[in-house]
């Protein structure tokens, strides 16, 4: 992989030229107007400024991130990748109860490194994450520490899909089917739309004591009928260990007005909405 093409200096380097193209062809096209050569120059910058315009949109994230890779570039930042599951059936959506905190979540979990993986986080000074303990649960998890002028290129690491998991099977089958809360017969198999990325905004977080950086790829479940059948049987249930709720209960974290008590809902269970 040329490192050229994560390093924050040249992506930001390349942007500037472009706006300085941009800007030189505007200037000649007003300064030259009603003539052949300031008709051309405006012609340069109408074929340019949609596509780069688009080209910039497209990368909004990768210039933000290269943005926090010069601002923090000495600076610790955390950084937790994981993907969620959007599963809604007749305008409510399937939440599970959290081993690790007390409140409902969506179906999911952190990415899991190969060994590849590990191999490219150690080349970058990558440290193990200490906010939650390594066990055998969340062994190979990516969680990470690394400094912040590496940011960009563990970025474009993630988006290049080596060295990770590329599935979001594993957290499905784990959290519905092996605790019986759906059919194993019925989901041997399941079929889901990749709906994007969400990367927030880096935060100071005081649980990690540090900048933080949360991602998270959503993915929509595609029942068949059979699956869709099953998954709406599980409406009557009466186990704790997960739940269907409304869009209005997620927005407010599981506080209704009138209800007396509230049922914990997670801030991040807002993103698959």
């Amino acid at each position: 992989m040329c490192p050229y093409l994560y390093d924050p200096g040249v992506i930001l380097l390349r942007a500037a030229m472009y706006v300085i193209i941009l800007t030189v062809l505007l200037v000649l096209g007003f300064l030259f107007q009603n003539t052949a050569f300031g008709d051309l120059s405006v012609g340069a910058f109408l074929a340019l400024v949609l596509p780069a315009g688009l080209a910039i949109r497209a990368s909004r994230v990768n210039m933000r991130l290269c943005w926090y890779s010069l601002r923090y570039r000495k600076r610790v930042i955390r950084i937790s990748a994981a993907y969620l599951f959007c599963i809604k059936i007749d305008g409510k959506y399937l939440l599970v109860r959290g081993s690790r905190f007390p409140h409902y979540q969506p179906v999911g979990g952190v990415f899991k490194l190969s060994t590849q993986g590990q191999s490219f986080l150690s080349s970058i000074g990558a440290l193990d994450d200490d906010l939650v303990d390594i066990d055998a649960q969340s062994k190979s998890d990516l969680r990470v520490r690394l400094l912040g002028r590496h940011l960009s290129k563990f970025y474009t690491w993630f988006d290049g899909r080596h060295g990770r998991e590329d599935s979001p099977w594993r957290e499905f089958y784990e959290e519905l089917v092996v605790t019986s809360i759906l059919p194993g017969e019925i989901f041997p198999y399941i079929f889901h739309d990749y709906r994007g990325r969400v990367v927030d905004r880096i935060r100071f977080s005081p649980q990690a004591n540090s900048l933080e950086v949360l991602i998270a790829d959503i993915y929509e479940l595609l029942p068949n009928g059979e699956q869709e059948q099953a998954l709406r049987r599980s409406f009557s249930s009466n186990r704790e260990d997960f739940g269907w709720f409304t869009r209005n209960a997620i927005e407010r974290r599981g506080a209704l007005p009138g209800a007396t008590s509230a049922t914990p809902i997670a801030e991040h269970a807002q993103k698959i909405l």
